[in-house]
């Protein structure tokens, strides 16, 4: 089967694409206007050098995961279809729509799904459940359903279990608890599924969640009774990180025991981690301490994950040197620390003015390949402005830009912040011009903080600027502001400036 190259229409918008997509089943030739062709260049270069060559499947999937572009996705799927001998399977069926998808496609993904009714090809259960979770991220929870029920009419299989717990978890973490509610009631009714301890954890993630630990409680005792299914280490972990995210640690230790002694379970890294993070949280560092040297004895080797929840206990309490010296320990255990532990132990250091330290730790990161994300920049971007090191924050935000790191908005807002609350407000005026050009919006308190402190140094011009600016944009300025500006004016005794800044407001 073969789909129209050209599946764009410029006379029809549909949801947040700049190009409207419709579907390719909607052409005939009854249609009086032919859809655009696509461009001279829709094929890539190396599938022009395979124009003589049969084009097998795994080549198709892989000039299809190149391709960025979902309309050359669509051209490098039609020219395979067009050889002869050549049928789609669910391999490149699942990598159109993977891209479609992705780029918000919705009609046309509907199209090609109801093609595939009518195929011959057997479609596995992965290709729906991939579909729901780029649907649930897009907030489309009715489609996510949708999905669900297509598996039956494509794949020809009834959902396993495995597809009702996607589907579940999707709607559940997302507060669709309607939807949740009826795929169950569906699964029992319609294709005769008892609930296995996957969905049974799911619930009570649900109820600890929601902060209904009385629930969660009863959803474990339903599952002792059914005799199907049994609790897990998952479902005791999420128990006690309930208990301690609502301060009741010494519960949560109760229930810990109960899993060792009673349930005879042997808790994992990941338990133990719920745990160290649990006192952390509360403030008992030396307890998590103990945890950590209670694995040990045990026989079970903490992870960096365990050393990272450590470490940023102690960074809360300030405690550097025990930070350092469990950073050391993990060294030395022959651990790789990975980017949420170096940022943790980063982020430690900054808070206690030690910023040089915390650079040194950035080059070593580089120097292991071991990737820096947005959030590690922020923490160096931040210890750099509280030490009132702006000038140097700045061209650091310079100097990854040139590199192609990626920066996210709290990066710019960080040097804003700083530069507005040290006073340095020619610099801060510049640095919002700059963010203003590449779509960065800084905070609604910070802008208005600008304006204030502009007119009482004497800037009611530029401060009134920045006003009228940011109204231009549709943002609401705080009554502060307003003050300030008037006042500043006042001052000046330039009452006709007063009489335009309100004559610009209402007309």
């Amino acid at each position: 089967m073969r789909f129209k190259t050209s599946i764009i229409n410029e006379h029809r918008r549909f949801y947040s694409s700049s190009r409207s997509w419709i579907s390719p089943v909607c052409f005939s030739e009854k249609m009086k206007k032919k859809p655009d062709s696509p461009p001279e260049s829709a094929i890539s270069p190396l599938e022009t050098n395979l124009k003589t060559k049969f084009i097998c499947h795994k080549s198709a999937v892989k000039l299809m995961r190149l391709e960025r572009d979902p309309q050359r996705v669509l051209d490098i799927f039609n020219k395979a279809s067009q050889q002869t001998g050549f049928n789609h399977n669910n391999a490149t069926y699942n990598v159109l729509l993977d891209s479609l998808v992705r780029h918000k496609k919705f009609l046309a993904v509907d199209a090609i799904l109801h093609q595939m009714k009518y195929e011959t090809c057997r479609f596995q259960e992965s290709l729906f459940l991939n579909l729901m979770k780029h649907f649930s991220s897009f907030g489309l929870h009715d489609k996510v359903m949708d999905m669900f029920n297509l598996i039956q009419v494509i794949a020809r299989v009834k959902p396993s279990l495995r597809a009702i717990s996607t589907c579940l978890n999707l709607l559940i973490d997302s507060g669709e608890v309607d939807l949740a509610r009826k795929l169950l009631l569906y699964a029992k009714h319609n294709l005769g599924l008892l609930p296995n301890t996957c969905i049974f954890n799911i619930l009570v993630k649900h109820h600890c969640k929601n902060g209904d630990i009385d629930s969660a409680f009863r959803v474990v005792e339903e599952m002792k009774r059914c005799g199907i299914s049994y609790p897990d280490s998952i479902t005791y972990s999420t128990l006690i990180n309930c208990l301690f995210a609502h301060s009741r640690s010494k519960e949560a230790m109760e229930l810990f025991e109960v899993m060792i002694s009673k349930e005879g379970f042997s808790p994992d890294p990941v338990t133990f981690n719920v745990i160290i993070n649990g006192f952390c949280r509360s403030g008992e560092v030396e307890r998590a301490k103990m945890i950590l040297d209670f694995m040990k004895k045990n026989g079970c080797n903490p992870n960096v994950y365990n050393y990272s929840a450590l470490m940023n206990g102690y960074s809360r309490e300030g405690k550097v040197q025990e930070a350092k010296r469990i950073f050391r320990e993990v060294k030395q255990n022959g651990l790789k620390l990975d980017t949420v532990g170096y940022t943790t132990f980063m982020n430690c250091l900054c808070r206690n003015g030690q910023i040089d330290e915390a650079l040194k730790l950035l080059g070593e990161m580089k120097a292991l390949r071991c990737r820096a994300d947005a959030l590690t920049y922020n923490v160096i971007l931040k210890g750099l402005s509280s030490e009132g090191r702006s000038e140097e924050a700045l061209q650091m935000l310079d100097q990854w830009g040139c590199e192609g790191v990626h920066l996210n908005s709290g990066s710019y807002r960080i040097i804003l912040n700083a530069l507005c609350y040290n006073g340095e407000l020619e610099k801060a005026v510049k640095f919002l011009s700059v963010m203003s050009k590449r779509g960065i919006w800084p905070h609604h308190a910070t802008w208005n903080e600008l304006v204030v402190r502009l007119c009482e140094s004497g800037n009611t011009e530029i401060g009134v600027r920045v006003l009228l600016g940011f109204v231009g944009i549709g943002l609401k300025p705080e009554l502060r502001s307003w003050e300030a500006v008037v006042e500043s004016i006042c001052k000046e005794r330039k009452l006709v400036h007063v009489f335009e800044l309100l004559d610009s407001l209402v007309y």
